[in-house]
């Protein structure tokens, strides 16, 4: 319903004293250039007196949207949203006694864990997070990770807009359904540069509602699977603990402690396998960089985007917009990446299974609900398979289980946690197949590599004797 005066006089002075606050004496020049391009302000307002500090931060809003240089994901769009979507299903201040709880669990859990394996303890603080403590913490690992898709979207734009409009009007292009504010605004911008701030507030709108979501679904700091955190430290999500302990048969006090050893067990590994953290990040970040763009899809979805209404550009730019296509090397990257996560998590769950089991009752069931959670992926998982093209889960987990559980029996704890020495012992995709095998072809394989250096000291040998002689 309209607050705005029926009679043209006053409704035209109702308007521009709403939006003098906002343009000043550029006010009426403002006013004539809207109806210049066919706009109604009063219509373009939703026919109501505004708000000027409601429309002053609208501006700004729009402003920023389309001019900011905030790299391949908008940062604070991401941020933002995240932090929305994170407190969308409440997310309450934890009491002193629920992080006192969360934290001993942790600490009770590093003991436990020191009895089967050699690795030891990250030695980072112990926190215990709200939801949007863990996204202002983690945020800024999400947006590295998809950085580089976002950077080849902004090209691709960039590439189809030059297509469309030619370079010779690349200057600047006055945007349908938006006024051309006097000294420069929102409808006359450089097309190139709104479409890269626009693809980047898509991907800040993306990254920041998968986080959010994530933030809902987790129990710490490394359950996804791949570091989070800058520095070493553990962490427990008291709320989200809870939720998932409702219904089950399982008290909440084992459920934390389970989720603790396991928190601990991947910082053990992240921090003292010095070289995990850098091959997980650089797995995601080659297949990231060799994903393909299909400009014709690209090109089509922009064409029939209606620049004047912001929610269909945004749907059209949130969709599968971007035709992201896997190469032969890209899949054996995925390959790479799925083995690889199904071996953090394997190793975890055999380590966390042997550390809790003369402690909780409910362990083994406790560790199948864990096996099959990780197995389905929840919503924000499947996010990011949309927004990068890949999903963050170890398909393999139950092989890869099985393969440590085969080491742990065959060569004890010291067999087992030898396979993070070096990144080119890891096992690959034929040893999920066949644990057995395994340690024949490690073997196997240390001695053609011991042929190797001895060939090679024997040639460097010979070199040195005949520099010598001919001395």
């Amino acid at each position: 319903m309209s607050d705005l005066p029926d009679d043209p006089d006053e409704r035209d002075r109702a308007l521009r004293d709403a939006l003098r606050g906002i343009f000043g004496d550029r006010t009426d020049e403002v006013l004539a250039q809207m109806r210049s391009q066919g706009l109604d302000p009063a219509a373009l307002l939703g026919g109501a007196t505004p708000d000027p500090a409601t429309m002053q931060r609208l501006m700004a809003q729009l402003q920023q949207l389309f001019t900011s240089d905030s790299g391949p994901v908008n940062a604070q769009v991401a941020h933002d949203l995240a932090r929305q979507v994170a407190v969308a299903e409440g997310d309450p201040s934890l009491s002193g006694a629920q992080a006192r709880s969360a934290t001993e669990a942790l600490r009770v859990a590093e003991l436990w864990l020191d009895a089967v394996t050699d690795l030891p303890p990250s030695g980072g603080p112990v926190h215990a997070w709200s939801r949007s403590e863990w996204v202002e913490a983690t945020l800024p690992a999400w947006q590295k990770l998809v950085a580089p898709v976002a950077s080849s979207a902004a090209d691709a734009l960039g590439t189809v807009l030059r297509g469309q409009v030619g370079d010779d009007d690349l200057g600047g292009i006055e945007v349908p359904g938006m006024p051309v504010f006097p000294g420069g605004g929102l409808g006359n911008l450089d097309p190139a540069t709104m479409m890269r701030s626009l693809g980047s507030a898509v991907y800040g709108m993306q990254v920041g509602q998968a986080a959010g979501t994530l933030s809902r679904e987790v129990f710490g700091a490394t359950d996804v699977g791949v570091p989070l955190l800058p520095d070493a430290a553990t962490v427990l999500l008291p709320t989200n603990v809870a939720a998932f302990a409702e219904g089950l048969d399982s008290p909440y006090e084992e459920v934390q402690l389970y989720m603790a050893v396991r928190e601990a067990a991947h910082a053990r590994l992240f921090v003292h396998v010095p070289w995990l953290r850098s091959h997980l990040h650089g797995l995601v970040e080659q297949y990231a960089r060799g994903i393909t763009i299909d400009l014709d899809t690209l090109e089509s979805q922009v064409r029939d985007i209606d620049m004047s209404d912001p929610e269909a550009l945004r749907g059209a730019l949130s969709g599968d917009v971007f035709g992201l296509h896997n190469t032969p090397e890209q899949q054996a990257t995925l390959l790479r990446l799925e083995t690889a996560l199904a071996l953090v998590e394997g190793w975890v769950s055999e380590v966390s299974a042997m550390a809790v089991l003369a402690h909780l009752p409910h362990s083994v069931p406790l560790r199948e609900m864990i096996r099959r959670r990780r197995a389905a992926g929840g919503p924000a998982e499947h996010t990011f398979r949309s927004l990068v093209g890949l999903e963050l889960r170890p398909r393999r987990s139950r092989d890869a289980s099985a393969l440590f559980a085969h080491l742990l029996a065959t060569g004890g704890p010291e067999a087992r946690d030898a396979v993070w020495d070096h990144p080119d012992l890891l096992p690959g995709t034929e040893d999920l197949d066949d644990p057995s095998g395994y340690a024949d072809r490690r073997t196997a394989q240390a001695a053609e590599q011991s042929d190797v250096d001895a060939a090679l000291a024997q040639i460097f040998s010979e070199s040195t004797d005949e520099e010598g002689s001919a001395g």
